[in-house]
């Protein structure tokens, strides 16, 4: 009889799987194991992996639950749920269903059945979906560090809503291209499905719309609006850690757009075990999908970006600038785009070529380095200042005893404090070769193990730079 009960459960979630979507029996109804049932007091026990899984079966699907088993088992059945409170000391708890499966629960009241507002009357193709067309999957160059989740969103973008991936969770520092690759996904689906509903909109707007909302006494309509979204796209959600009512209004729309099948896609500066603040009741939700990681682009990665930037824009970078760059910007995509727009700028500006010595000038100006304090022009502009020299002498071709220790001193310095190789260094002090760079530092080194005033000269020198000599 066990069997028989068994096989009868079985195709009770046969029947359930026919009227809810793949993703929703996968998350909700295949975790559910069949423990026991009673003939007697026709009790029906399973098991389930969480409360939160109870919590959201009899929210959510107890009239399915009722049909399910009324037609296989009949009529007045007992659901019990045992449910696991502690799975490293097996722990659980048997907990009756809220009423007898054999009444039909009452049905909710969604968009479909109350009076329709302005906002559930929108028309799809009247929804301005707030997205940057600019920002697509052909222009988001896949690399080690983004190849997870652009795989990933571009899936979603082909089936929003009818994968496991939903919500679909973004994370990652701050350049990395979260905002790219969720804007991507949003176009991507508007030109695959033109009447959905998608929209994109960051927490803080949403923060915003949503106080507005309150003061206007149209909270309703704000919600109702919001879960009418076929595909909903939030961006920097670390921003409402603190935002309580926000968050409890927010919790109200995932769960709608959730169990009607709707995509949502989720981007923040940290994962969800991190959001500080939140409700777990919520975190759990933000984590039933997939959490994807954008990384920091590596310097390969930053290359072909770059790269792909040039030829969009028309701008020829030799590629010994282009790797500088690369290996210069941090990782930061953000910081490319702006490196790139301001050369383009400069050589449009002064009608110049773009050099090593402009991409060292624009990325001194634009961009934080980590770990490189000093550059090849601040390095000239102290040096020359100290020995009153101008850089144009310095580049010169004249062997003037002078002109000469500035270029060597400069030459040590630069190969002292940054990362550059000695043939970069020559091209950048005078276009010289890289058998110069190494003749003036062991010139140099050689005059300050004998030339005690030179010592201080030099010490005074890096001084200027606040760095020990």
């Amino acid at each position: 009889m066990i069997e028989n009960h068994q096989v009868l459960w079985d195709s009770c979630l046969q029947f359930i799987k026919k009227n809810v979507t793949e993703q929703q029996f996968t998350a909700w109804f295949q975790p559910i194991v069949f423990e026991s049932y009673s003939v007697e007091k026709k009790t029906l026990l399973v098991q389930v992996p969480s409360p939160y899984v109870y919590e959201y079966l009899e929210q959510h699907y107890v009239g399915l639950l009722n049909a399910g088993l009324k037609h296989y088992f009949g009529t007045n059945v007992i659901l019990t749920y045992r449910i696991v409170t502690d799975k490293t000391h097996n722990l659980s708890q048997d907990v009756e269903a809220e009423q007898p499966v054999g009444i039909d629960a009452p049905k909710p009241v969604t968009c479909a059945n109350k009076t329709p507002t302005t906002l559930d009357a929108a028309v799809p193709q009247d929804l301005n979906p707030q997205l940057d067309i600019h920002k697509t999957f052909q222009n988001f160059i896949e690399g080690d560090s983004n190849k997870l989740p652009r795989t990933v969103g571009l899936s979603i973008a082909e089936h929003p809503g009818k994968s496991t991936f939903n919500p679909f969770f973004i994370f990652g520092p701050s350049g990395c291209g979260k905002t790219h690759l969720i804007n991507a996904i949003g176009v991507h689906c508007k030109e695959l499905y033109a009447r959905k509903r998608v929209l994109y909109v960051s927490a803080r707007l949403f923060q915003v719309q949503y106080t507005d909302a309150v003061r206007q006494n149209t909270v309703n309509d704000f919600i109702n609006f919001y879960q009418s979204i076929d595909v909903l796209i939030v961006d920097d959600i670390q921003e409402w850690a603190t935002a309580t009512k926000t968050l409890d209004t927010f919790f109200h729309v995932f769960n709608h757009l959730f169990r009607n099948g709707k995509q949502i896609i989720l981007a923040s500066d940290r994962p969800p075990v991190d959001l500080q603040g939140m409700k777990d009741r919520l975190l759990t939700r933000f984590s039933c999908g997939l959490i994807a990681e954008l990384e920091k682009p590596n310097v390969q990665l930053c290359v072909d970006i770059l790269n792909s930037k040039c030829r969009r824009d028309g701008l020829k970078i030799p590629a010994d600038v282009i790797q500088f760059i690369a290996e210069t910007a941090n990782g930061s995509v953000r910081d490319l785009e702006g490196v790139i727009n301001s050369l383009l700028a400069y050589s449009v500006v002064y009608n110049s070529n773009v050099d090593m010595r402009l991409a060292e000038r624009v990325l001194k100006r634009a961009v934080k380095v980590d770990n490189s304090p000093l550059t090849i022009e601040d390095i000239l502009d102290k040096v020359c200042t100290h020995f009153n020299v101008s850089q144009q002498n310095v580049f010169s071709r004249s062997r003037k005893r002078d002109y000469v220790i500035v270029r060597q001193v400069s030459m040590y310095l630069a190969q002292k404090h940054t990362k550059m190789p000695a043939s970069r260094i020559g091209q950048l002090i005078g276009n010289r070769d890289h058998s110069t760079v190494i003749h003036s530092c062991s010139t140099i080194e050689q005059r300050l193990k004998v030339d005690k005033a030179f010592v201080e000269e030099m010490n005074s020198i890096e001084n200027s730079f606040k760095l020990k000599y």
